[in-house]
Formats: C-alpha cells, structure tokens, sequence
C-alpha cells in the first residue's frame, strides 16, 4: 500500500504595514480558498496595519471580512532567520514553539511586502519564495528605475522627470509645460494608483505634488499616453508563458484605486480587442519587460497601446490582485489555466527556484 504524500506547509502571508491591507486580505482569502486541500497546509500569517504578526488559526472568512485579529485566534509569530530551520516561531503561552515552513507564499501589496522586504525575510531565512526575488520585488515597485531597465531593453516608456520631497514645483510646471497636458503625478513606490491623479491643467499640479508626496519620498511628473491600457500575465523562471492579453476600457478619467476594485464605469475584457498580431506583440514585449527587471514566477506586466498600434511600458506587478475576479487570475483562466492550476504553478516554480539556491549554496 502506498504511503499518502505528505503535505507541503505553505505560509500565506496577508496584511501588512502598507495603505493596500485591506486589498491584501482579499487576495489572500482567495488563494488560500482556492489552494489544494489534499497537497498543500496553509499557513496563515497576518500582519497587522502595525506591522505586528500572527499565526492565524480562525476561519477564511474572518480575514476577508477583516475580524481575523482575535486572541483566541492568533498567536504572535515571526519567521526564523535561521537557515537550519526553516521554520515559523510560534510565541505562545511563554513557550516558543516551531512549525517547519515548507514555502512562503506572501499576498502582500505595496509597501513592507512587495517591495522585497518580506521577501528578503525569506531569502535569509532560506525558504522557497513564490513569486519574484529581493531584486525584482524592489525594481519593479520603483517606477522611475522600472522604466530604465525596460527602456534599456529597447521598450518604449512615457517622458517623465522624478522629483524629491522638497523639490521646487516649478520644475514640474516647466516639465509639464513642456511635454503638454495632461500628465500624470503619481508616487514612485506606491500601488493600487494610490496618490496618482490625472493633471489637465496648471492649477491643479500643486494639489496633485502633495498628495503624491504623501506616498513616497520621489514623485514622478510623467507623460499621459494616447491610447487604452493592456495588461499580460507572466508565468514561469526561465521558459516563460503568458496569459491572454487583457484591455481595461474606460469612459473618463484614468483606472484609479476605485475603478480597479469596483468597475464603477470601466470595463476589463478578456481576451483584448485587438487583432491577433497586437496581442502577440504584448505578450513578447510583456516576457521581454519580465526578463529586464529579473522577474520570476510571476508577475503581471501592463502596457498601454497607442492608436498607431505602438506599446509602451506602464509598470509591472510582482503581486497583483489575486481575488477570483482579478486581472491575473482572469487572463490566465482565458488561457485555460484554472485558478488552482495557477497556484500549483507558482508553487511549483518556488520549489524549483529553492532548490537551484540550496545548489549554489553547496557549490560554493
């Protein structure tokens, strides 16, 4: 008789110290509903707004109705940093127990968890992350220095100038004034188009500085491309494959935080409706972004195609929107992978990353 397989610990991390918690819980419900009951024992890890974190031992339900923090529920946890261990510190009734941590799957958005922060947690502690890296984590959460490496790489990127806390705004008002309105004034790292607003006309710059910089420390003042935006999922390390291109379909303004998680008045279509040829030329453009910035696992990379037909780079996202009715989720789904297939994926790409790590360890 053969012995039943034993399941993998997966510690899905939600929360955080960042403006996107609440995005996060929702990701995070969803992928821990949708994880594979008879391979994988999640592990629930929660970050408080505060930054504090727990083993979250309650019901799904409670994190995506964010009632999750409870004593009887949570118990005060950390990741060990040693190597050896491989495991997550549990502080409970005076007593430091050990739950060995077979991967880190964080769901975290923004700020101290898509940055490269958490994932830096993991390097150190030596267990296999899903998704990007330190690296790709931290680039790709800095628009500015996004954009160079992908302009680098031959992908064209909109005009922009970055200005730091403290600036003189009349280099924005030169820059704008220059390149013509409207332009866009959004924080470098920030996500889910928080401090972003859409600028037609001198007198608003000011008002749209201040609540960027409210964000980040950088601000950038960058060019507003003709066109509508297209995004591709990015799956994989080394041989990548995509999902089908998506186009969000607007009647005004921009795809701001309330459009994103509502679709007030904008739409997303899947498959994109454009030609053939179009989508093809994203996705090649999408894999060659995701290459520039050293992604891997996955990552969703959104472009904006102009009416000539041209594609030029918005940002990439080391972990976007994860819910059932999220942009990645839905364009990998039109390719004909199920949600649950995707996290097998994911998963499966950790393992093999880790393993190649623990090699290079050994090697040297």
């Amino acid at each position: 008789m053969q012995a039943k397989q034993k399941k993998l610990n997966v510690a899905v991390i939600f929360g955080g110290c960042s403006s996107e918690y609440s995005v996060s819980l929702q990701s995070a419900s969803a992928v821990l509903k949708h994880l594979d009951a008879e391979k994988y024992e999640p592990l629930p890890i929660g970050i408080t707004k505060e930054g504090d974190w727990f083993y979250f031992t309650g019901e799904i339900s409670k994190i995506q109705a964010d009632t999750w923090q409870s004593e009887d529920a949570c118990i005060s946890a950390a990741l060990s940093p040693n190597r050896s261990e491989r495991c997550l510190l549990l502080f409970d009734a005076g007593e430091v127990r050990k739950l060995p941590v077979g991967i880190v799957f964080p769901v975290l958005h923004g700020k101290n968890g898509e940055d490269g922060t958490v994932q830096g947690a993991a390097a150190l502690a030596g267990i296999p992350l899903a998704g990007c890296g330190v690296l790709a984590s931290a680039l790709c959460m800095d628009k500015d220095r996004a954009h160079r490496l992908a302009e680098a790489a031959g992908v064209r990127v909109p005009q922009a100038i970055v200005l730091q806390d403290g600036a003189e705004e009349r280099q924005a008002q030169e820059f704008a004034a220059q390149i013509g309105y409207p332009v866009f004034v959004k924080p470098v790292k920030a996500g889910s188009s928080y401090g972003i607003t859409r600028v037609s006309t001198p007198e608003n710059l000011h008002n749209a500085l201040a609540l960027a910089f409210q964000y980040d420390s950088e601000v950038l003042v960058e060019e507003a491309i003709d066109g509508f935006e297209v995004g591709c999922a990015v799956l994989g390390n080394r041989e990548l494959l995509t999902g089908e291109v998506d186009e969000i379909e607007l009647s005004g303004g921009f795809f701001d935080f309330t459009e994103k998680y509502t679709l007030k008045t904008s739409a997303i279509h899947v498959p994109a409706r454009i030609r053939p040829e179009q989508a093809q030329a994203i996705k090649q453009t999408a894999k060659r972004i995701y290459r520039a910035l050293g992604c891997s696992g996955f990552a969703r990379v959104d472009c904006f195609l102009t009416p000539e037909g041209g594609i030029v780079f918005n940002e990439a996202n080391t972990i976007p929107g994860f819910t059932e009715h999220s942009r990645y989720p839905g364009m990998m789904q039109a390719a004909g992978y199920s949600f649950r297939d995707v996290l097998d994926r994911i998963i499966g790409l950790a393992l093999e990353e880790g393993r190649e790590d623990d090699n290079d360890g050994e090697a040297q």
